[in-house]
């Protein structure tokens, strides 16, 4: 693994959809000095979009093109890119086209190279567009999932971190309906262990404290408004604390979150997506992170999609990708004192 620059970790920044936001919260995120303070950060994309890019934004930025992590010079008004020069033009901001799958895709399988040769410590996502990539040949319903793949990652799930929050999902892109049904005790028992490992592993928590969310009101009142607590949480719960683990619940979202935000709890799991994400962005919104649990490698992610609707317009708010960055560094720190 390549050294610290000091105490700031090495990051590589992939770019994302070349037609949404993503390139345009990547430069502004370097016109920030405050970045330099905590890492080393680097770009993996394109300098023909790059370029266009900062036409919209005329900031006070330089670009190095580098083929090697060693030839980046990683300080303030420089953007330092690994060009991989897949954009030769032929596309518009805010209108995404098919050839442009293939470029997200690699954009990310460089950022995992570089990981796993040892010349960055963690990759940090912009947004991309799932149905592009699944045109382009690639059979992933997003990130997560390729990234699991490409670095044989069995079992995996999605934390958003924010304020006080830190939240794992059981199940994600879901309807409401499909909800139950998807549900399992290996899941959820899957989610909280998960859960556990990166908060003693990833975030140095010692003796995590986690949070089981009910599935249905007031914990499902012993089977009176529904029977999956029983059938599949508590299971899971007990089976979780049977190796030790420091769990709760099914404890009733209602007044969960209410407690999380007293800090009572480390991480809390929960059920289905707007169960986890409507708390996390009341208190958070433009400054939550997506970390992928459960893979060898450290991934963090904006919280938020492509925004066409405003791709190329310059009012892209980085808030989020910044925040990104920022705790992919200090997982990557906490990682090399825990080595």
């Amino acid at each position: 693994m390549r050294t610290m620059k000091g105490t700031k970790p090495f990051i590589a920044i992939t770019m994302g959809d070349p037609s949404g936001i993503g390139p345009e919260i990547v430069l502004k995120i370097f016109s920030n000095p405050k970045v330099f303070r905590f890492c080393c950060p680097l770009v993996i994309g394109d300098l023909s979009v790059m370029q266009r890019v900062k036409k919209l934004c005329p900031l006070r930025i330089k670009f190095n093109t580098i083929t090697k992590v060693n030839e980046g010079v990683f300080r303030f008004g420089t953007l330092d890119l690994f060009d991989l020069g897949n954009i030769k033009g032929g596309f518009k901001f805010g209108r995404p086209i098919p050839s442009l799958g293939r470029s997200m895709v690699e954009y990310i399988l460089k950022a995992v190279e570089l990981i796993q040769k040892g010349y960055v410590h963690a990759m940090t996502t912009g947004p991309i567009n799932k149905t592009l990539i699944n045109g382009a040949g690639f059979s992933y319903p997003g990130h997560t999932e390729l990234l699991a793949d490409v670095t044989g990652a069995r079992k995996v799930a999605m934390m958003l971190v924010g304020g006080p929050f830190r939240i794992t999902l059981v199940t994600t892109h879901l309807s409401i309906e499909n909800v139950p049904k998807s549900l399992s005790k290996e899941k959820i028992f899957d989610s909280i262990q998960l859960t556990d490992r990166a908060l003693r592993e990833k975030f140095r928590i010692r003796n995590p404290r986690i949070a089981v969310a009910s599935l249905n009101p007031h914990g499902g009142e012993e089977g009176l408004l529904g029977k999956e607590e029983k059938q599949f949480i508590r299971p899971a719960i007990d089976k979780a604390k049977g190796l030790g683990l420091n769990v709760l619940g099914p404890l009733p979202p209602d007044t969960l979150f209410y407690k999380a935000k007293d800090d009572k709890f480390d991480a809390v799991v929960v059920m289905y997506h707007d169960q986890g994400l409507i708390p996390l962005k009341m208190v958070a919104f433009g400054r939550a992170v997506n970390v992928t649990l459960g893979l060898p490698i450290i991934r963090t992610s904006v919280d938020h999609g492509t925004a066409y609707d405003i791709a190329g317009c310059g009012k892209a708010d980085p808030s989020s990708l910044f925040h990104a960055v920022s705790l992919a560094a200090d997982l990557a720190r906490k990682g090399k004192k825990r080595s």
